[in-house]
């Protein structure tokens, strides 16, 4: 049945067509075309009625309210349509845009149900469910995983949107094949997540197997704090890393300075007293967090399972920190593990990750930003421009996608992208993402909470989703100030009851 027709001029990557109805945007049209059915996605829709359309006044409105009701014509429903590529093609994964455009006149009609399923629900190993179609709810919209490991993800939204939910579904779904996911978890979102094999570690640092500026930056000395971070250099000597009492030695090299007689030495005296007071100071506030004696990091990560690095209790520098140590060693390990398993050196190599892992960055504006060079955001760089041949995927989230390293973004293979206000947002998800439309881009603020538009390689086409809710994910939601001021309210009020009744009734005032 045709629900309307190619008009006006058309492109063999793009057509206008009117229908019978208003069509939905993210909306599938099929184009009967003589070269074959062509699909097309609906990329922006809009509705005219000629009644209306010189109405200056009420009064005029309230009479072409009769008109539209009466004149059946009144109506004209408009729909801008994105060309996906022949039907037959996209069936076999394969997109190919048509040489020659539709010619106007040309009816379109809805595709089948098996003609979508066939694309948006293959069933084919490596691909799994994430979700329905949002304007065909029957339909199920299924990502391949394979992708995004080989290929990287990114996952842009507003905050409230979503993002947490489908970190927590796709992790959920590796879970299932007993695939290795790292998740370096900012705001503590994750940890409780209730789904099986999953492997909660607080990320603590150990400073031997840190740089000298790497511990400036951990021990917290100010960036333009040139002559201390110096002191700290020449401290942080090699017997420092290696001695049993870790604080004591470095405490003890700094004090070598603090006493030198060396005229060049003396002039640093001042910033020496200034690092002894750090040191000190660090060892208190970080007692948690910096442990020379907890091993190697990466021995914690356990292969096959779902590791949440819980880093929320560092500080920003501290967690880049953190996060850079993490990922230069995950990308040496499956470098080595590559090697050795392709036969390529005879130098012996230990490795410890037998299969790909999958490590998501969450708050990735923070660690990969745009405006400035950090250590975590040289590591995530290199992960995302050679990972995929050492079976090393980067997944990357952030609600300032205008924040993020732009090099990076454009790395990225796929991406979900959820409701987006800001106009520098959607420019930055355009300029990294060339697979997505203008139009497409401009319906991103009216979509709802757990909607999200699918582009890149780990779907066969770009598509509108509803994700579907992880109920094993338990924070990360908002929380109602109104309850729970609530149920303090009753909490004070039983603790007073309580309390009165410990007291002897005749010691009471009436």
């Amino acid at each position: 049945m045709n629900t309307g027709f190619v008009i006006g001029e058309s492109k063999p990557t793009f057509v206008t067509a009117i229908t019978s109805r208003p069509l939905s945007v993210g909306e599938y049209i099929k184009i009967d075309s003589d070269e074959g059915e062509i699909l097309g996605l609906v990329e922006k829709s809009s509705v005219s009625s000629a009644a209306f359309a010189d109405v200056k006044n009420f009064d005029e409105a309230f009479e072409s309210t009769e008109i539209a009701e009466i004149n059946k014509r009144d109506k004209t429903y408009t729909a801008h349509i994105g060309i996906l590529g022949f039907l037959e093609n996209l069936r076999k994964g394969q997109s190919i845009i048509p040489a020659v455009p539709p010619i106007p006149g040309t009816p379109i009609s809805q595709p089948t149900k098996e003609d979508l399923e066939t694309i948006f629900s293959p069933q084919k190993e490596g691909w799994v469910k994430i979700g329905n179609l949002l304007r065909e709810k029957s339909i199920e919209a299924k990502i391949n995983l394979d992708k995004i490991v080989a290929r990287h993800l990114g996952i842009l939204a507003m905050t409230g949107m979503g993002k947490s939910n489908l970190v927590s579904l796709i992790t959920k779904q590796i879970g299932k094949l007993k695939g290795t996911v790292i998740i370096f978890d900012y705001h503590n979102d994750y940890t409780t997540l209730n789904i099986p094999r999953i492997n909660v570690i607080d990320a603590k640092i150990n400073p031997r197997l840190l740089d000298a500026d790497q511990l400036s930056e951990v021990l917290e000395i100010r960036d333009g704090a040139n002559v201390q971070q110096r002191v700290l250099r020449m401290a942080f000597t090699k017997q420092v890393k290696e001695s049993k009492e870790f604080w004591k030695k470095l405490e003890t090299e700094v004090e070598f300075i603090v006493n030198s007689e060396d005229k060049k030495i003396k002039e640093i005296r001042t910033s020496a007293y200034r690092v002894q007071d750090i040191i000190e100071e660090a060892q208190r506030r970080f007692e948690d967090i910096l442990d020379p004696d907890m091993g190697d990091p990466i021995s914690f990560i356990k292969e096959g399972r779902t590791n949440i690095l819980n880093i929320s209790e560092l500080s920003e520098k501290q967690a880049n920190v953190a996060l850079a140590f993490y990922l230069q060693q995950l990308l040496k390990d499956r470098k080595d593990a590559s090697i050795v398993k392709h036969g390529r050196s005879k130098r012996e190599r230990n490795y410890k990750f037998d299969s790909p892992i999958f490590v998501i960055i969450e708050e990735a504006h923070v660690f990969i930003p745009k405006d400035h060079d950090t250590s975590a955001k040289y590591w995530a760089a290199k992960i995302a421009r050679e990972g995929r041949k050492f079976g090393l995927g980067l997944g990357i989230v952030s609600q300032r996608p205008r924040s993020v390293d732009l090099n990076v973004l454009s790395q990225l293979g796929s991406f979900a992208i959820m409701k987006i206000i800001q106009e520098d947002d959607q420019r930055q998800i355009a300029a990294a993402t060339e697979s997505t439309s203008r139009e497409l881009i401009a319906q991103l603020t009216s979509l709802n909470v757990g909607d999200a538009v699918l582009v890149g390689q780990w779907t066969n086409l770009p598509s509108l989703v509803h994700v579907e809710e992880v109920k094993e994910k338990i924070m990360g939601a908002d929380q109602s100030a109104v309850n729970a001021w609530a149920n303090a309210e009753k909490m004070n009020e039983i603790a007073v009851e309580s309390t009165q009744g410990l007291v002897k009734k005749d010691l009471l005032l009436d």
